[in-house]
């Protein structure tokens, strides 16, 4: 890795946080706005032609002056339009200000992953033509929800604390989430591979948070500690839980000191606000590293087939995956280049994770050229249509001086299973 930083961007209607890491790094480290302070409003606004953010544009919205924008993030994904005076902006080209406002004191971004409440193919694509725009490559450009963001948090913490299950618990002025990370237990042979995933175990709605946040209300924090602690042991019952996370505003006030007893009884529990950043640098550092396959964390939004190819790599042969589970579809297509060994044909392998079985395609090579070993170069290209349909395409792109491409050229299309609701068994 050369002298640029790798980015965890936690990015919702509210406000961002931004964790980033570098070879002179141990961990990610989070950006601070004040101290112990990681949120940046996420507001932009333009003063007598000079444009602001964060906290100086939420400024401007309490004085009243100027042209301020917020909520950039949901408005960008609905295409909406702002009008100031004369002029109309994008939404998404605010947004993009924002971000590249945000990041202007990282002057190389070798990889950036975006962390949001929920991810699908518009917020990716949205996103990345974002992250473009900054210069970033596309391969180095990922989109992840809350749960993998948790993830992958947790994958570079001491395995101890998932050993077991982990419990993340989510609080804001109004309500409590749950969610829980644990591991999957396929029913065939991967012994070497971990899955896991992130479920949403339960949820509350507690009218007293609004009188505990942001002014501490005794009578009221008596209450909802109470309600609490038995959400708490209600998620609780049954599982055996290694370790507590709390995040959200909602846990800034000290007003849940019964429910603290059972969360820390027989566990370790931590708070705090940066956790979806780092999860999100985290997975943008996992991703730049080469032989990273394992935990593999699966939703019902993810890959459960995986495609590999026989390939040599850094001298050890392998099945290499071209696409592997626990992606998004949309998030797997990619190019590699090959150096063809004596063979009349290619063997690609297609390996379900929840039906337990590998189907076979072949695909002939027998129109390429003659050449000796290792002097006949292509380049195979995955391309996903649908969530289901994945076009693999086999190109012989020559070999430098030597040997000029010919016009060989072949596509498969492989159709996947797809989760056709076969997802729980893996629990």
């Amino acid at each position: 890795m050369a002298q640029g930083n790798i980015i965890g961007y936690d990015m919702n209607d509210k406000g961002c946080q931004i964790s980033f890491y570098n070879e002179q790094q141990v961990e990610p480290v989070t950006l601070e706005v004040d101290s112990d302070n990681y949120q940046i409003p996420l507001i932009i606004s333009n003063l007598r032609g000079t444009w602001a953010y964060g906290k100086e544009a939420k400024r401007l919205v309490t004085i009243k002056e100027g042209f301020t924008a917020s909520q950039l993030f949901s408005r960008s994904l609905n295409g909406e339009q702002i009008r100031f005076g004369d002029a109309i902006y994008d939404a998404e080209e605010l947004l993009l200000r924002f971000v590249k406002m945000s990041l202007q004191e990282f002057h190389q971004i070798e990889g950036i992953v975006f962390s949001v409440p929920a991810a699908d193919k518009k917020t990716a694509d949205m996103l990345r033509r974002i992250a473009l725009e900054l210069g970033i490559a596309a391969d180095q450009i990922y989109v992840q929800d809350y749960k993998k963001s948790f993830c992958n948090y947790l994958f570079y913490q001491p395995k101890e604390l998932w050993q077991y299950d982990a419990a993340l618990f989510y609080c804001d002025r109004n309500e409590v989430c749950a969610y829980m990370l644990r591991r999957l237990k396929p029913e065939f042979g991967m012994n070497k591979t971990t899955f896991v995933t992130v479920d949403e175990v339960a949820r509350a709605h507690m009218k007293e948070l609004a009188a505990v946040y942001p002014v501490l209300n005794e009578d009221k924090a008596r209450e909802a500690d109470l309600q609490f602690k038995q959400f708490v042991e209600s998620v609780f019952d049954k599982r055996i839980v290694s370790s507590v996370f709390l995040t959200g505003e909602g846990f800034e006030n000290n007003w849940y000191p019964l429910s603290l007893r059972v969360l820390c009884n027989g566990r370790r529990a931590f708070i705090g606000n940066n956790l979806y950043s780092k999860g999100a640098c985290y997975t943008a550092y996992r991703n730049m590293l080469v032989n990273t396959e394992t935990p593999v964390y699966l939703d019902e939004s993810k890959l459960t087939d995986q495609i590999t190819i026989a390939m040599r790599v850094n001298g050890q042969d392998k099945w290499f995956p071209i696409v592997a589970w626990g992606a998004h579809w949309y998030e797997s297509n990619h190019k590699w280049q090959v150096l063809l060994q004596d063979t009349d044909e290619l063997e690609i392998h297609v390996e379900s994770l929840t039906q337990g079985t590998v189907q076979t395609e072949k695909v002939s090579l027998d129109k390429l050229p003659k050449r000796i070993e290792y002097s006949l170069r292509l380049q195979i290209e995955t391309h996903f249509t649908d969530e289901r349909t994945c076009d693999i395409t086999i190109k012989d792109i020559g070999f430098g001086e030597f040997f000029q491409a010919t016009d060989f050229e072949v596509t498969r299309t492989i159709h996947l299973g797809g989760n056709d609701g076969k997802f729980n068994s893996l629990s």
